[in-house]
């Protein structure tokens, strides 16, 4: 049984209540924060770091509110960073200046990991790997940035440069850019999005025949001699996560059609000017086949209808090619109210697209691009997440989960408070548990004197912080009901998201009001 809640869209401004939906106990809800050109975070010209603190701190209460549960945070946006480290210069985006660092001096990745987890999400670090600058302003570059120290790692395309995904040491040097960031903090996901080969420039021949000469012997054409540059960085990067932590997930966010059915009779129906596949040499079916990344999150960023892409049918498409790999849809939340196609115009766009996510068995989840048009509520999609995520939901388990589920919490005796109308719940971890503890806990209230069903989100009170380290843990059940009977259980997870048996149960009795 999955909880039922009535959706909410703004129609003129006006609140309409339409069907009700299903709320899945699994679902990755996620919000992509681009930090290239400030667009989502951190506001342009706040270098100071108790700004930043406080802004990453406001975005994420306002995405708990909607039901976010997953935060994509661009920390490599351009052959910088938004943390402190010897691969790269400071990120412009973070203060103004490449190379300079926040004022007062802090970790800025390490602080908005902690504060996701917090609020009970996760936290991929998105990196850009073979984007180099966003023009070609060099002058302003810092000394110690990559086109500076190794200049003849870039190749310039268009009105950019680039790492030159041919060369064997830009591919090392990416991973160990991955390794760093793995080894060093505590993230849930390493996750690239489409860039990989640049998209094409009309007349322009990007510049690799030298280096296929060189490094190209083996291939008859230099379309797959490319799409074997960007496997060989795929696959380095899988192993080198994988081997530093196995729990930690490699997720892929490909342009949203691999190839059109015209080209390929296992392409998708659809007439699309690019593809991952012809264009930007990435073979993304290959890796979720060979078992590279943990999961794909395609950015279908066309509405339903549209005749060269239509939504659904891609929709369809990834979902059967899942190779048993997680499969996240990416939605277009910059196109609403900004788009020429009517469907963008329409309130119920979003919803719709949701609503087909969740008839497929083989899609678990969503994330959005990006940040700003979510918080601005363009056309109510704010207002409507928060109803298609009104019941917290757990991230789905990886498909290579290995690790040992944690054994029953043991809960405490609740205890009524009468003054302040609430009930106290306490629980320490299993005593197998004493020394690795559990990531986070999921609290259920059963009305009567027995559990009901775990699977059905009215039951689920609340979801702890992740990665707890506490010896025991403390939670208020604020306002219950007058002259009911409740039945509490814990539940202990751990960092791949598998569930742990439930504990003990504890019923408790709430009286009626003194008169």
């Amino acid at each position: 049984m999955k909880k039922l809640v009535p959706i909410i869209i703004l129609l003129s401004g006006v609140l309409h209540l339409t069907a009700q939906i299903d709320q899945p106990k699994r679902e990755l809800r996620a919000v992509w924060v681009a930090t290239v050109a400030n667009i989502d975070f951190p506001r342009q010209g706040t270098p100071s770091a108790i700004a930043h603190q406080e802004q990453w701190r406001t975005l994420l209460a306002q995405y708990k509110e909607m039901g976010i549960n997953a935060v994509i945070v661009q920390v490599r946006p351009a052959g910088d960073a938004l943390y402190p480290t010897e691969l790269a210069p400071w990120s412009r985006y973070l203060t103004g200046r490449q190379g300079i660092a926040p004022e007062p001096m802090y970790d800025p990745l390490q602080f908005m990991i902690d504060e996701a987890h917090k609020m009970s999400m996760e936290f991929h670090a998105w990196l850009n790997p073979y984007r180099a600058t966003v023009d070609l302003d060099t002058a302003s570059l810092a000394p110690n940035h990559a086109f500076r120290t190794h200049r003849h790692w870039m190749v310039k395309y268009g009105t950019r440069y680039y790492f030159n995904p041919a060369l064997p040491e830009v591919r090392r040097h990416f991973t160990d850019v991955v390794a760093e960031i793995v080894t060093k903090y505590n993230v849930d996901a390493i996750h690239f999005d489409d860039y990989f080969y640049p998209y094409k420039v009309k007349d322009e021949v990007f510049p690799d025949s030298v280096d296929f000469w060189r490094y190209g012997s083996r291939f008859s054409n230099i379309e797959d001699w490319r799409r074997s540059n960007v496997d060989s960085l795929i696959q380095m990067v899988s192993t080198t996560i994988h081997d530093i932590k196995p729990y930690v997930q490699f997720g892929i966010s490909p342009f949203g059609v691999w190839r059109n059915k015209d080209k390929d009779p296992t392409g998708s129906d659809t007439r699309a000017g690019a593809t991952c596949y012809d264009d930007l040499y990435a073979d993304v079916l290959k890796w979720l086949r060979l078992g590279w990344i943990d999961y794909v999150m395609p950015q279908l960023y066309w509405n339903i209808g549209f005749a060269p892409a239509d939504h659904a049918t891609l929709l369809g498409w990834w979902g059967a090619r899942s190779y048993e790999r997680r499969v996240y849809i990416g939605h277009a939340a910059y196109k609403v109210q900004n788009n020429p196609e009517p469907a963008w115009s329409d309130p119920a766009e979003i919803p719709r697209q949701i609503q087909l996510n969740r008839r497929n068995a083989l899609t678990k989840g969503s994330a959005y691009f990006s940040s700003k048009p979510l918080l601005e509520n363009r056309l109510g999609v704010k207002d409507s997440l928060s109803n298609y995520y009104r019941a917290p939901a757990l991230v789905p388990t990886p498909p290579d989960a290995a690790l040992k589920p944690f054994g029953e919490p043991r809960l405490r005796r609740p205890r009524y408070i009468r003054n302040n109308h609430e009930v106290r719940l306490k629980w320490l971890p299993n005593r197998d548990d004493r020394k690795n503890r559990p990531t986070y806990y999921v609290v259920y209230r059963f009305y009567g004197q027995k559990t009901g069903d775990f699977d059905n989100t009215d039951n689920i009170l609340h979801i702890t912080p992740f990665h707890q380290n506490k010896r025991r843990t403390v939670f208020y059940d604020a306002k219950p009901e007058h002259d009911v009977q409740y039945t509490y259980v814990v539940t202990a997870v751990n960092r791949e998201h598998t569930e742990g048996k439930p504990g003990r149960i504890r019923t408790l009795t709430i009286g009626r009001p003194r008169p």
